[in-house]
Parts: C-alpha cells; structure tokens; sequence
C-alpha cells in the first residue's frame, strides 16, 4: 500500500511498506535538474549532486563511504534534466544509519573550496567521456534541436567553462532558492516503520525555505533541425528525434506500445529491417521520453560509415508503412506484455519501487498504483495506437544528427526524401 503525507515540517512523503523484504530504499528528490539553470550556471544542478558526496560539517568525503560500506548499505545519485535524486538502499535492520548519513549529505554539505576544484576536473573528465561515447553523445545533441528554445535544450553536465564559473557563494544561493519544502519529496519502500521514518526526518527537513519560484515554459514552436559531427570512429551514429508527449498526456501509454512496436525489442520493426533482413546495424531502436511539459520520439542506429544514407532510407521505409499499413492486433498484443514485463520486473526491488512512486511525486505531484499502470496498458487500442502515430510516423517531421567520419550536407538529404 502506497502512503502519501506532507508531513509537520512541510515537506511531502510518500511511502511503500512491503514487509516481506528486508532492505529499503530511501531518496531524497528536488524538483531541481538542468531546466531550472542559467546560461552562466549551466551544470550546476549536477556538480552539486557530485558535490554533496563531498563531504559535510560531520564527515569527510572518506568517512561518508566508510559509514555506508561498514553498514552493508549501497548509496548513489542521478541529475536529471527536471529532478535529482539522492537514494541509500539498506538493510531494514540499519535505517536509521543510513538516513543520518544521506541527511547530513543533503542538508549539511560543506562545499569545499579545494574539493570543488577537484570535482570540477572530475566532471570535465565525464564530459570528455562523453563526447568519447557517440551513442551517449548524440542523445543530448538531438535534445538540444528537438527542444531548441526551451529549457529542456540545456545538457545536464554542463560545460568546462560554465563549470569555471560555479562557485561556492553561486550554489549556496542555488540550493537556498532551489531545495525547498515544495520541490522536496521524500521516498520510501521496503521494509520499515512508518511512524519511525517519519520522526527520522521532518525536523531535519524543517531548515529548508518554503517554496521556490517556478518559471512558465514558453511553448516554442518546433521545426526540425540538422547538425553532422565529424570524428574519428569506426561506425556512423545516427538519431532521428521530433516532438513527442507529456508525462501526464493521456496518449502516453499508446505512444510507448508504438514505440515497443516500432523499435523496442528483437521482433521490432527496425530491428528486423535494418539489423535482421538488410544487416545494416548491431544496434537499432526508438525510444520516448517524457517530460512535465513536453516530450521527444528518437530513433537511432549506428551503422558503417558507407551505409548511412541506406540505414536512413530503411527507416524511412518503416515510418511510410507505419503511415499506411498501421499495426497488427499481433503487435499489439506483443508490445502490451513486451511493456507490462519490463515494468514488473522493474517494481521487483525496492530501488525501482523508490524510483517509481519518488519521480511521479516529484513531477507530477501524485503517484500511479501499479494497477493503474497496468491497466493503462492494457487498455491501448488499435484505434489509440493508429491515432498517436501520427505523431511519429512522417520522416520529414525528424531532426536529425548525424556523427561520423566525414562531411556530409545531411540538411539537404533529409529534405530531398
């Protein structure tokens, strides 16, 4: 059962008791990922998350990994493009340890003037890492042309020199004004008393500023956009993104069956074009990504240098039958159970559960029962599915990047299609 509270300090809990466990998950989210920084902040949001590892007015950065290791305890964090995420999983016989040392993280960090030094080399590191993986690359390339204009445009990691310019006195102001009551949120799954968490952490929370300003999105009109990078690597990485849907639009479980349909798994139709009949790419497939306000459909493929413009042209074939064959009730019925499964299997831990209910309450101020969930799968029609294609289905609605070896006009190849 899937408890919500605010509790006395004003900061919102959501909790799942599963007693036939004996770990728990315990996160820590802010509203707070790249859409809330500046240009002159960009990354901001993601080297604090490195930074609160640093350590606080208790502990070093060493004795914060002694105190989780010597408990048996796994602790980590994400920044997302609308959220971080501070999370401990434990043994239900140490929460208490663990809930002091991810709140003396959260609430207590020292921000070391040498250390943010060294963590800013660190990330700079990640970002090379990045630009050395393609696939990893060239995800956030697409985002900045499907969203251009917007705040979801902003990479999470930021750049070397925006990162120069971060100081200890820019992100004290940004926590102040960013991790407050109404952006916190609390999750808790697994195996624990509900009463004990609670007097764990409202008064820990209650130094925490009321509420934070929220800024309107502009609605920015989308038209496509081109970019080819040149590098030296051994195969063409190529995505396709456009406009896809919010997280709360209620298309949104069709949109992820025609994503399954399209190129979710190894029965997919671009995997079984491209990859098993043409023999064109190891790897192949479309995704969807929701955000609060918005969303984006990709498709992606990496493929040798000389097969580019045939990889494209097979994709294309798979939007035009989209456009004029639509789906089976065969697929349909496939990519229902292929989503189902991978859900389940994701709510078998307490980890995916904290994740699940943490995200949703975090975004969208309200949580999904895997009921629902799993109802609003089941209830997709074909007639649902025909309808979102449209969407999705017409090639010359696609940004495109292109990452390969050589100059290519990629702009004036799209639009000859």
């Amino acid at each position: 059962m899937i408890k919500t509270i605010k509790m006395g300090c004003g900061v919102r809990l959501v909790m799942e008791h599963i007693p036939y466990v004996q770990s728990a998950s315990i996160g820590l989210w802010t509203k707070t990922g790249s859409v809330n920084e500046s240009k002159k902040n960009k990354g901001i949001s993601h080297f604090i998350e490195h930074m609160m590892f640093k350590g606080t007015e208790r502990r070093s950065a060493k004795e914060i990994a002694e105190d989780v290791d010597k408990i048996g305890s796994h602790m980590n964090a994400f920044t997302g493009k609308e959220a971080t995420c501070y999370y401990i999983k434990t043994l239900a016989t140490n929460i208490d340890q663990s809930v002091d040392v991810i709140l003396d993280m959260f609430m207590n960090s020292k921000f070391d003037k040498e250390e943010m030094e060294k963590e800013k080399n660190v990330i700079c590191e990640e970002i090379k890492m990045i630009e050395d993986s393609p696939e990893d690359d060239i995800h956030d390339l697409i985002c900045e042309i499907v969203f251009k204009g917007t705040p979801l445009a902003q990479s999470i990691i930021g750049t070397p020199s925006s990162l120069r310019g971060i100081s200890r006195n820019t992100i004290k102001k940004y926590i102040e004004n960013e991790y407050t009551k109404d952006s916190v949120v609390v999750s808790v799954t697994g195996n624990f008393d509900e009463e004990h968490i609670i007097s764990l952490l409202a008064d820990k929370l209650s130094g925490l500023k009321e509420t934070k300003e929220y800024r309107e999105t502009e609605n920015i009109d989308y038209v496509p956009g081109y970019r080819v990078k040149v590098k030296d690597i051994e195969q063409s990485h190529i995505c396709l993104g456009t406009r896809g849907l919010k997280l709360d639009e209620d298309r949104y479980y069709a949109l992820a069956v025609l994503s399954s349909i399209l190129g979710g798994g190894m029965s997919s139709r671009l995997f079984q074009n491209i990859r098993e009949q043409k023999g064109l790419a190891y790897s192949v497939y479309s995704s969807s990504s929701s955000f609060v306000d918005m969303g984006i459909f990709s498709i992606y493929a990496a493929v040798s240098h000389d097969k580019v413009t045939d990889a494209l042209m097979a994709i294309k074939e798979e939007l035009v039958s989209l456009q004029k064959e639509g789906v089976t009730s065969v697929e349909l019925a496939a990519a229902k159970e292929q989503l189902k499964g991978s859900y389940i299997f994701s709510q078998e831990n307490v980890n995916g559960r904290m994740f699940s209910i943490g995200k949703n309450m975090t975004l969208l101020g309200k949580v999904f029962l895997p009921e629902e969930v799993i109802a609003g799968i089941n209830n997709v029609t074909l007639d649902d599915v025909r309808n979102v294609s449209k969407l999705v289905d017409r090639f010359e609605d696609y940004s495109a990047i292109l990452i390969t070896n050589r100059k290519m006009d990629l702009k004036s190849w799209m639009l000859k299609q």
